[in-house]
């Protein structure tokens, strides 16, 4: 059997959903939950176990990149023991996830060396495509079809109740980052398209950049979603009070008509096709609530904010 390493938490959720991960021998520290308690961490970070703020975290993440340090590294002798014939590493962010290059470095001195399959999609689409992509490589294509059916299936009910009430997109923001504030982009707009919505302030397959406030008061979203890159609904909800005290949060439109979500950043940032299907579920639900019934198992991946709590 194929023994492969997974440098992106976003691959090792696909070997999961697709009954693949019988062949997953390494991951990285930020990898699921259930990963983390079945295989062994061989990507690290000087950054673990620290308590940061954003700004702290985008502060270093960027000094580290301009001085061209790397912030994670990888356990050479734990690799060299796992011996894997393929490694699964992405090339789409240098910052936020090891990459390609790092990854070469690693094994440049190993025994036995891995073949290096970069998984880096910008769009929606790509993201399908990387499910295909991952189960070619360990010649189980026909798995990832069987999946992405499946997934194909739950967009287009989703598609199909909205189109049944010419549902009106709605004008919204999902913001990837609330410190500096990021717009969302690559394969999130998409996710947004889907639901029935439009993020005119969004970058469609393309990175994230810092978006002026004022932008987004003038824009005036009718619904806000908050997911930064990373973070659960508590960790979000520590600082949301970064975002309740800029100038005229209480006129936006989301706010006085409670339309602000905070939800977890599985479902958007996280590239795994079935979370970003689920977040299509939540998101269209969240617009459309009068149409779309979010499912039950998907409740606790969001939350309404609690303006007035949100507030003091």
């Amino acid at each position: 059997m194929l023994k492969v390493c997974s440098f992106l938490p976003a691959v090792t959720q696909m070997l999961y959903d697709m009954g693949l991960d019988g062949h997953l021998e390494g991951i990285t520290f930020e990898c699921p939950e259930r990963a983390l308690r079945e295989k062994k961490p061989v990507v690290r970070c000087i950054l673990e176990g620290k308590n940061l703020s954003s700004q702290e975290i985008d502060s270093l993440f960027s000094a580290s990149k301009n001085q061209g340090k790397q912030l994670y590294y990888v356990d050479e002798v734990l690799l060299e023991e796992m011996a894997p014939d393929i490694i699964f590493t992405q090339d789409m962010c240098d910052v936020c996830q090891i990459d390609t290059a790092c990854t070469s470095a690693a094994v440049a001195h190993l025994k036995k060396q891995p073949k290096l399959i970069s998984i880096s999609p910008e769009s929606l689409e790509d993201v399908f495509e990387s499910a295909i992509t991952i189960a070619k490589a360990l010649n189980k294509e026909e798995v990832a079809y069987r999946y992405l059916d499946g997934l194909h299936k739950r967009m287009d009910n989703v598609v199909d109740q909205l189109r049944a009430v010419r549902a009106t997109p709605k004008r919204v923001m999902l913001m990837e980052w609330i410190h500096p504030i990021f717009n969302c982009g690559h394969w999130i707009p998409h996710q947004i398209a889907y639901a029935g919505g439009v993020d005119m302030l969004s970058n469609p397959s393309g990175d994230s950049v810092v978006t002026p406030w004022s932008k987004i008061v003038k824009y005036d979203p009718e619904i806000l979603v908050i997911a930064p890159c990373g973070f659960t609904i508590d960790r979000t909800l520590e600082e949301i009070h970064l975002l309740t005290k800029q100038e005229g949060w209480g006129k936006l439109k989301a706010v006085k008509e409670n339309k602000v979500f905070v939800a977890d950043f599985d479902m958007f940032t996280q590239s795994s096709a079935n979370t970003l299907v689920d977040g299509i579920e939540v998101l269209a639900g969240l617009f459309h609530p009068e149409t779309i019934k979010i499912p039950d198992e998907l409740k606790g991946k969001y939350t309404q904010l609690n303006l007035q709590k949100a507030e003091h």
